[in-house]
């Protein structure tokens, strides 16, 4: 297949992208614009490992750029598309409103558009847990209503479900909504509480846990993401007509998560105790002087909790890496990429 992959350099782009490309005739082509939100350094040392295959093409570019989404749909026949290119995080919502209308809104529906002008065989999107606001019902249904986002980074990811089902009832698009449950792991972003503990215990500094340690989270780990995603490329939603002659829109959604909310400060104790292990941190760290309470965030949520039946009734698979050995091999991958020590 040729695959139109935006976000390539993105956490969860860059490991897809990966996975896409092993023992594959796929062509990828991957967009991005490589901004400077995070760390770019991490961007392209994902790019550096795509390009190593023969079959990737990258482009940097910006799914905002209308004629610039036009043209590669033009000059390549795209099979299938996976949309991951947004303006990601919450807080940052709140200071840089004006990068996600322009990503988020304006970026996706230039990725529609082309769509409906390009035949394709399925679009799969970046949609996120966020877009279940200050529901008070866990787990977190697909069906639930998703109508009171408590945040601009949500309502957009809400925004991109609610397009993607116009255009897949009005011009039969094979459309698929992921909503990601927090992911994490090597090779991540820094702005997530992972990383940004990691780097703030290391230098001696303070971390901040939101709602009083009142919060929890269900952290997915990122191999468990892509094994979802690449088993959803090739199911595209059924084509079906309704009994008014139209269309029904081939259109889908679906929860990755762990199905596994765990504490904050459970959290972070697991954190630590694998940065010692890693001789990150001394083994008398003192964890308790390291850690201030503070209220909840603006826009923020206390929980996150995925219902994945819809994943495992038709995909038989359920997101499963135990968050230790998650965050293990996390304290692995960052003890070896910033301190070049490996573990034996």
């Amino acid at each position: 297949m040729t695959i139109l992959l935006t976000g390539a350099a993105g956490f969860i782009g860059g490991f897809l992208g990966m996975a896409l490309l092993k023992n594959s005739n796929n062509t990828i082509i991957g967009l991005d614009n490589i901004n400077d939100y995070y760390d770019i350094s991490l961007k392209q040392e994902r790019l550096r490992l795509l390009n190593r295959h023969s079959n990737f093409i990258f482009i940097k570019g910006d799914i905002s750029d209308k004629q610039l989404v036009n043209s590669l749909f033009e000059q390549y026949e795209v099979d299938v598309v996976i949309n991951l290119a947004a303006q990601a995080g919450v807080r940052y919502s709140l200071e840089n409103p004006d990068a996600y209308i322009q990503s988020n809104i304006i970026g996706f529906y230039n990725i529609l558009e082309a769509c409906k002008n390009h035949p394709i065989k399925h679009l799969i999107y970046a949609s996120s847990s966020s877009v279940y606001g200050s529901n008070n019902k866990t787990p977190y249904s697909t069906e639930d209503k998703t109508d009171n986002p408590v945040s601009l980074y949500a309502a957009t990811k809400k925004s991109n479900e609610l397009l993607a089902h116009a255009y897949s009832k009005l011009y039969n698009i094979p459309t698929t909504g992921l909503r990601f449950f927090t992911v994490y792991g090597p090779m991540g972003r820094p702005d997530m509480a992972y990383f940004n503990f990691t780097n703030k215990l290391i230098k001696g500094e303070s971390i901040e846990i939101y709602n009083f340690g009142n919060c929890k989270r269900d952290f997915t780990y990122i191999d468990d993401i892509i094994e979802a995603v690449l088993r959803i490329i090739d199911v595209a939603p059924t084509k079906k007509t309704g009994i008014d002659g139209l269309p029904v829109a081939p259109y889908k959604i679906y929860n990755i998560g762990n199905n596994n909310p765990e504490n904050l400060l459970d959290f972070v104790q697991i954190l630590q105790e694998e940065l010692v292990k890693a001789k990150l941190l001394p083994i008398n760290y003192d964890f308790e002087g390291h850690i201030t309470l503070v209220p909840m965030q603006k826009g923020d949520v206390p929980i996150t909790y995925a219902d994945t039946s819809e994943l495992e009734k038709d995909f038989s698979y359920k997101p499963s890496t135990s968050l230790r050995e998650g965050l293990r091999k996390f304290v692995e991958w960052y003890n070896e990429y910033y301190y070049g020590r490996k573990e034996k």
